[in-house]
């Protein structure tokens, strides 16, 4: 028997407590080269506990919903965050913690352009697009040590899109 968690559209109010939402709304903070370019200034705040923040790039396999959401992870020495490298929409899945493992799930669609940045330490599915290519840059800690953790449900919720 699974759960159903209904996605919601991503928003920087709803997503708060589990990270920063990255995108260009509003005005930019500062207009430069030649006023030919708006800059979003720090837009995310990258945590480091050790090590160092780098960027890589992830490609992953488009998914299909509903999605069985069956193992949340998180990283407890550094905040990640996901920029997709096309204007395609991706799923992002978070939970608050409960004593040490995920609580209730709470799923997002970002909109084209739209990235995310995960607080340290916060409950997270595994990178979800939707659509081909799915290819990302990710920025987050480099550094020796442990910093994966992942729990696994014993019921799985299905994640699904009703809207």
């Amino acid at each position: 028997m699974s759960r159903v968690v209904e996605i919601r559209p991503l928003t920087a109010q709803a997503f708060a407590p589990f990270g920063d939402v990255l995108d260009v709304s509003g005005p930019p903070d500062k207009i430069i080269n030649q006023g030919l370019c708006g800059r979003y200034h720090d837009r995310a705040k990258i945590d480091v506990t050790d090590g160092k923040a780098g960027i890589s790039l992830f490609k992953a396999e488009p998914r299909n919903l509903p999605l069985q959401l069956d193992m949340m992870e998180r990283h407890p020495q550094g905040s990640q965050a996901f920029l997709p490298m096309s204007m395609d929409a991706f799923l992002v899945v978070v939970a608050p913690d409960a004593d040490g493992a995920p609580g209730q799930p709470h799923a997002f669609l970002t909109t084209p352009g739209q990235g995310v940045n995960y607080h340290r330490g916060t409950w997270h599915g595994v990178l979800t697009p939707l659509h081909a290519p799915g290819l990302f840059a990710v920025v987050d800690r480099i550094g020796v040590g442990a910093n994966l953790q992942e729990h696994w449900f014993e019921t799985a919720y299905t994640i699904t899109n009703h809207q």
